[in-house]
């Protein structure tokens, strides 16, 4: 029972520590952000950060990993609407996670891209490439789609307009940009019975969200709403999923 506690406790304090440091990696960017920053904001001990992150550059690295290890939309019967949600989810959470937007930062700092693997870009090519390759055997596709090429494109294509929204809004007009993203794009990828179904709008990620908060509350025991079209699965975050 001891062993119990010491774990959960271990795994809060993890938590703590990759928060503060998405917040400081996300204002100072890799070379700008501290150890003794982190320290400050997450409320710890120099040798609590160093006991579960060796250095800096592991530290940035759990940052980026971090948003693959949560909760994230809802598995859906039209695994293209699913494609489409994880994208609209992401637009939604980007401008108020800082876990979401230090991952973004971090990935495609030049300074620290090619020490990090690429960073989140890589693993978010290949998690839209399998939504794609199910959806390819639902018969969701039109047959010139390969989904290792398209799932590279539309991510290149997502991460640009994140930079874009980025640089001439401070993302406040990002859900905007990747809905029109999408409505562009899915008329080459998806079958018209499919491509008629599909919700692209603006407020998309906002509902996805919403619909998770929703299960997860029935989850609890209290009365809410449940999804809309399946369970919520663990996929990505819903406060944590991340492209870029």
């Amino acid at each position: 029972m001891v062993a119990v506690v010491r774990q959960e406790r271990a795994l809060r304090t993890r938590r703590l520590i990759l928060e503060a440091a998405a917040s400081v990696f996300d204002e100072f960017g890799y070379e700008g952000a501290t150890i003794g920053e982190v320290v400050t904001r997450a409320g710890v001990t120099r040798g609590a950060v160093y006991f579960h992150f060796a250095s800096k550059r592991d530290l940035a690295q759990g940052v980026v990993e971090e948003q693959f290890s949560q909760d994230g939309v809802p598995e859906r019967s039209c695994k293209l609407q699913e494609f489409v949600d994880t994208g609209m989810v992401v637009a939604y959470l980007m401008p108020r996670d800082p876990l979401l937007s230090a991952g973004a930062r971090l990935s495609l700092g030049q300074d620290l891209f090619d020490d990090l693997g690429g960073g989140a870009i890589p693993g978010w090519i290949d998690r839209m490439e399998a939504l794609l390759t199910v959806a390819g055997e639902r018969g969701e596709l039109l047959p010139h789609v390969v989904p290792a090429d398209t799932a590279w494109l539309v991510i290149a294509a997502w991460t640009g307009v994140q930079i874009q929204s980025q640089k001439l809004s401070g993302r406040a007009d990002l859900e905007l940009r990747v809905s029109g993203l999408f409505q562009h794009l899915m008329p080459s990828i998806a079958v018209p019975g499919v491509l008629g179904s599909l919700r692209m709008g603006p407020d998309r990620g906002a509902q996805v969200v919403a619909e998770i908060a929703a299960a997860r509350t029935s989850d609890d025991g209290v009365d809410g709403d449940g999804a809309d079209e399946g369970g919520a699965v663990p996929v990505e975050q819903q406060a944590g999923v991340g492209v870029g």
